[in-house]
């Protein structure tokens, strides 16, 4: 029998979540975290640092976010479709090798846009092959009208098409640009008649997610990699029926926990009460920990929703807001501004959930976070509003 905040503490041993980060890591530690993860979502807004960025950081602490580009450029990430856009370990490339195959047969055939622009796509590849990896602005402006794909250029969007389809990867960014290459540059070839099929590639998926996940209910798993429900439940009795997972009963979820046959250790520590989760940290919005809304709500009863795509009137929390982990629990939300040119770290807003107090001993760790968060900002002057002034320094 599982509890709830068994399954919490399961959850975040997992995501590398339970305890205080490592001193100093390395290109390494960057590595061996997005392994842990499975894939690394990507996003581009910058109010603090960006999502990838930060994920990092609320796991290893006080690293240089360059190390993440030197891991990406030598080789050892890709960039593809997972759960959004993600960065994933290069040696995942043959199961999303299936995923580019499949969208070529399924999407890019029937796809309007492709069958009226070939020159256009003919045009891309060739200045890529003449010229080596190329940015989107590389290819001039021209004028003319609304093509729908938010106006973009149609160099643009054959970009986009060649790196999905996979005749395109992404090498390395430069100032957050994506640079892109012809496949074949960028990584060891493979015979697509050797690729799995996708049968087996959702069943390797959903054997991963259940293991990223540490304990999962069943209605979890196909956010994660963004697979479709029915390709869930027939992966689920095929590995069910393999005896690599387990289902462990719930007084909290009735329908059971699933678990994989090698966290059946990290299932025995937890309920035995051996780990204990003591970390204080700031989650990006898109943290596999919380990206999938329904299970944040299910497991922490934390509503959480990312406001910067809403009108500001209808903006309850802010533009940017950002979850605080406290031993285990998400406490509040903390909306903030890195204003780098003034190294100053604003605190726009703060909210605690209704069943939370902030005890002198949260206080002390959060400030405490607080200040490792803005230093890895390079902003070494926090501000915060007069009343949160008065909560936090007096």
């Amino acid at each position: 029998m599982i509890t709830r905040s068994q399954i919490i503490t399961m959850q975040l041993s997992s995501q590398g979540l339970l305890h205080t980060p490592i001193n100093d890591p390395s290109k390494e530690d960057i590595l061996k975290t997005i392994r842990q993860m499975g894939i690394l979502q990507i996003d581009t807004i910058n109010v603090v640092n960006r999502s990838p960025y930060l994920v990092l950081w609320s796991r290893l602490g006080n690293y240089d976010p360059s190390m993440l580009e030197k891991v990406h450029k030598d080789g050892d990430l890709f960039e593809y479709l997972a759960h959004a856009a993600c960065f994933i370990p290069t040696e995942d490339y043959p199961l999303f090798r299936r995923k580019m195959l499949d969208k070529a047969e399924h999407w890019w055939n029937d796809n309007e846009w492709v069958g009226k622009n070939r020159k256009v796509l003919d045009f891309v590849l060739d200045k890529i092959r003449e010229n080596g990896p190329q940015k989107s602005s590389d290819f001039p402006n021209r004028p003319g009208g609304t093509n729908g794909w938010w106006d973009w250029k149609e160099e643009k969007i054959a970009l986009d098409m060649l790196w999905t389809k996979g005749d395109l990867m992404i090498p390395f960014r430069n100032k957050f640009q994506r640079y892109y290459d012809l496949a074949e540059n960028v990584i060891s070839h493979i015979s697509d008649e050797e690729v799995l099929p996708l049968q087996i590639v959702n069943e390797l998926l959903v054997e991963r997610t259940i293991k990223i996940l540490g304990a999962t209910r069943l209605n979890w798993i196909a956010d994660y990699y963004r697979l479709k429900k029915v390709e869930v439940q027939k992966s689920l009795q095929s590995l069910i029926d393999k005896q690599k997972i387990i289902l462990v009963d719930s007084e909290d979820f009735p329908d059971g926990i699933l678990v994989h046959n090698d966290n059946l250790d990290l299932l025995d520590q937890t309920i035995e009460g051996k780990l204990n989760a003591e970390f204080t940290t700031i989650l990006s919005p898109f943290d596999p920990l919380i990206w999938d809304r329904a299970r944040t709500k299910e497991l922490f009863d934390f509503d959480f929703t990312l406001e910067c795509y809403l009108p500001a009137p209808k903006r309850k929390y802010g533009y940017f807001s950002l979850p605080i982990l406290h031993d285990g629990q998400l406490i509040g939300r903390m909306d903030s501004k890195a204003h780098r040119r003034e190294k100053i770290f604003e605190i726009k807003s703060l909210h605690f959930e209704s069943s939370f107090n902030p005890d002198d001993h949260f206080i002390n760790e959060f400030m405490n976070t607080l200040g490792k968060f803005a230093n890895w900002h390079q902003t070494q002057k926090i501000i915060f509003s007069e009343e949160l002034y008065e909560i936090f320094i007096n």
